[in-house]
């Protein structure tokens, strides 16, 4: 089993790694982990090699493990026999998802270029816990597009979700199950942010708290690494509802149960 992206999982068993998180995970695993961690990533790194020790992992670290021209069929006959899961942050999702197609271990995309399923995964957990059924919430994504917010998307066909996204009108895509607004109408119980692309730089995306109050005084989830002055022109947490902190600390047990999970159905 693979996680890729959330379509790589089912309702099910999306269902049955949120009811499976816990802050004190005590069932302990065997096997070594494949550790790969492009970039900096400091809340990624702190929780999943936090999770690996929680769960008893061995985990060795193989820097840029996909950056070698070495064709991924070798490197999975090579290095399989030694390892349990793959855990690889990387930036070019196609070569992540044939290393994943040549494997016969589990594979977690510790986030790439197109897709950031965990950092989702734990947003959609913490949203679901709180108010007892996400899919009843009206959840606004601000902002362009973003590896973020496609695994938002992708979240929101497989569970069904009540999702709309303001960017620019470019970025719509018609294929999508996702409503997409470039003028802003309603109220909202959640504000999503993201880091801005590089060349991203309109400031018409930048929220203010007076913003926020138009849309309903919503909840507010900024996805870190945040950068006043661009997604934002007020700090956060000087707004009444920012719920950041306390939401980032399920970065850890998510991560942890969906390690388990794959490791448990992992057919390898």
């Amino acid at each position: 089993m693979k996680l890729l992206d959330i379509n790589s999982l089912t309702k099910s068993d999306i269902l049955q790694i949120w009811k499976n998180v816990s802050e004190e995970m005590t069932e302990q695993l065997q096997g070594n982990v494949a550790w790969s961690f492009e970039g900096n990533g400091i809340r990624t790194r702190t929780t999943f090699i936090q999770a690996f020790q929680t769960l008893g992992l061995n985990y060795v670290e193989l820097p840029n493990f996909l950056k070698t021209g070495e064709a991924v069929d070798d490197l999975a006959g090579y290095l399989d026999p030694f390892y349990s899961l793959y855990v690889i942050r990387d930036s070019n999702h196609q070569r992540m998802t044939e290393f994943a197609n040549a494997t016969r271990k589990p594979v977690i995309n510790a986030m790439s270029s197109d897709a950031h399923p965990c950092e989702v995964l734990t947003d959609a957990y913490y949203l679901n816990a709180k108010y007892g059924a996400i899919e009843n919430l009206r959840i606004l994504l601000w902002g362009p597009s973003t590896n973020v917010f496609k695994s938002w998307h992708v979240l929101a066909q497989v569970l069904d979700l009540n999702l709309t996204h303001f960017c620019p009108a470019n970025q719509h895509d018609d294929e999508s199950n996702v409503r997409y607004i470039d003028q802003l109408t309603g109220e909202f119980d959640v504000v999503i942010t993201d880091a801005w692309p590089k060349e991203f730089a309109d400031s018409t995306y930048s929220l203010s708290i007076p913003l926020l109050e138009t849309l309903g005084h919503p909840e507010f989830l900024p996805v870190p690494p945040v950068t006043v002055g661009k997604e934002m022109i007020f700090e956060p947490n000087t707004y009444s509802r920012f719920s950041g902190y306390d939401q980032k600390r399920w970065l850890l047990p998510v991560q942890a149960a969906v390690i388990h999970y794959l490791m448990m159905h992992s057919e390898g």
